[in-house]
């Protein structure tokens, strides 16, 4: 595909489509890619960022990252900032799986000393840690605490014994967003997420065992300050979101906001997958507060998948985690609407931040991040394809230019569908462990359709970013085993 004739090239990795494209546009759509993976973005990518462009109270641009790709009303890797007083919040800017995010473990286990134990590895947590649709977790709370639980993230986990304090200080809002209401969540989520703490669920959603070869860290300095000392040191990722419980408030909340947006507010939209309404409004109050409520569970998820990890690990070398160097390097979500400050034409103003398949990445010295990071900046983790590896990076001074956001992992060039007419599921597994990745997972079709050749390559999508000046390339991330969904 050769590069539309619309887009104007403002450098080799940003790109523009003015509001003269389309009628309606209130300010420009802008696009970080190289000209190579420009052209392995699906049209429905342009469509997509360019309606975002269209939405009341929307700042500066419209933005795309490097692993955009078609998604629902936004483009996944979209990102939209809106003036709060004036502006709407949009379920399509968030997505359906709220706080759908990464975290990433560090141990002081070499390679060497894992090896012989990865296929044990790997089934101790695969029998530890439910993957797959519609499963359900060991934790067993009724549902008036599960209302409980997701106005406190986290936090509650800890309270209850599933991890320290040390694991809030490295995630993002401490694990816990304030002004989560559960009194706005309906019956149904909470029905279909109190028995899902403690899971992976499905997708593109996984658990790693990954090596930092010295020969893949970038920068040595900011690899030693996330804690990555070790020649061949042992790491481990996992990706996950707020399961079935945000995907019932994100489904409520558009029934609600298709009703209420043109009858109540005389809002359109190019599209109905952009429902929306005033941030301020009532509507749009009682979403953010539920939203919350998602953002929290899925904190709290991630947060027992951690705890189980420490189990298994114990078990299996019979060390205590502490003695394993079990520490959190950070948890960062990607699918969310947060209020944030920034500085706009040189001041400085609250503003609402729609990240839909894109990560937070706050530059060194900004308020947000933990202590311990605040030279190095925020610690972003991007997820490659479970046969490419992932990297993490850091957010730099310069992300300003895209309100500190960038990419959140590959991003897919390929459709599920397509990819399971291409790729079977039980040779892809065969492939991977003959070249020294042991996967188990709950379905082999959906293993298809997480082939790597259904992704852009990461290398491809880091180094964007990074020319882009979004974030920097730290370590990458080489899988030894891997629990998929």
């Amino acid at each position: 595909m050769s590069i539309p004739p619309f887009l104007q090239r403002i450098s080799d990795t940003v790109w523009e489509i003015p509001t003269s494209y389309k009628h309606g546009m209130r300010v420009p759509a802008r696009i970080f890619a190289t000209a190579k993976l420009l052209q392995e973005m699906d049209a429905g990518v342009f469509d997509q960022v360019t309606n975002v462009a269209m939405l009341p109270g929307i700042i500066h641009y419209a933005y795309c990252m490097p692993d955009g790709h078609w998604g629902y009303g936004f483009p996944i890797g979209g990102v939209a900032v809106m003036d709060p007083d004036h502006g709407v919040i949009s379920p399509g800017g968030i997505g359906f799986d709220i706080n759908c995010g990464m975290r990433l473990i560090l141990t002081n286990l070499t390679y060497e000393e894992v090896k012989p134990r990865v296929r044990e590895l790997v089934d101790r947590l695969f029998a530890r840690v439910p993957a797959g649709v519609g499963t359900s977790g060991f934790i067993n709370i009724k549902q008036d605490e599960f209302r409980r639980m997701v106005e406190k993230g986290a936090r509650w986990c800890v309270k209850n014994h599933f991890g320290t304090e040390e694991d809030l200080k490295n995630t993002e809002e401490e694990g816990c967003t304030p002004g989560a209401d559960a009194s706005k969540v309906s019956q149904k989520a909470v029905e279909r997420g109190y028995r899902q703490i403690g899971t992976l669920g499905s997708g593109n959603h996984y658990l790693e065992i990954q090596i930092a070869k010295p020969e893949n860290v970038f920068n040595r300095e900011l690899a030693e300050a996330f804690g990555i000392t070790i020649p061949n040191q042992v790491l481990l990722m996992f990706h996950c979101g707020s399961r079935g419980f945000g995907h019932q408030i994100a489904t409520d909340y558009l029934q609600i906001f298709l009703k209420a947006m043109t009858s109540k507010y005389g809002i359109t939209v190019p599209d109905r997958e952009l429902a929306c309404a005033p941030f301020r409004s009532p509507e749009g109050q009682d979403y953010f507060a539920a939203m919350k409520c998602a953002i929290n569970m899925s904190f709290a998820n991630r947060q027992v998948i951690l705890h189980r990890i420490r189990e298994v690990f114990a078990d299996v070398f019979h060390r205590d985690p502490q003695d394993m160097g079990m520490r959190q390097v950070y948890d960062v979500a990607h699918n969310t609407a947060k209020l944030e400050r920034h500085r706009i034409d040189g001041e400085w103003k609250n503003v609402l931040v729609h990240r839909k398949g894109a990560t937070r990445a706050f530059g060194p010295g900004m308020e947000g991040i933990p202590e311990a990071y605040m030279k190095a900046g925020q610690p972003v983790i991007i997820g490659g394809s479970m046969e490419s590896g992932s990297y993490l990076l850091a957010g730099v001074e310069t992300g300003h230019s895209a309100f500190f956001s960038t990419a959140h992992g590959s991003g897919r060039t390929m459709s599920r569908a397509q990819a399971k007419k291409k790729f079977r599921g039980r040779e892809l597994q065969q492939q991977m462990e003959a070249r020294g990745n042991y996967v188990r997972t709950a379905s082999y079709s959906g293993l298809a359709e997480e082939a790597g050749a259904a992704y852009k390559n990461i290398d491809d999508v880091v180094d964007a970013a990074e020319r882009a000046g979004l974030s920097k390339r730290v370590v990458r991330l080489v899988p030894i085993g891997n629990v998929k969904g």
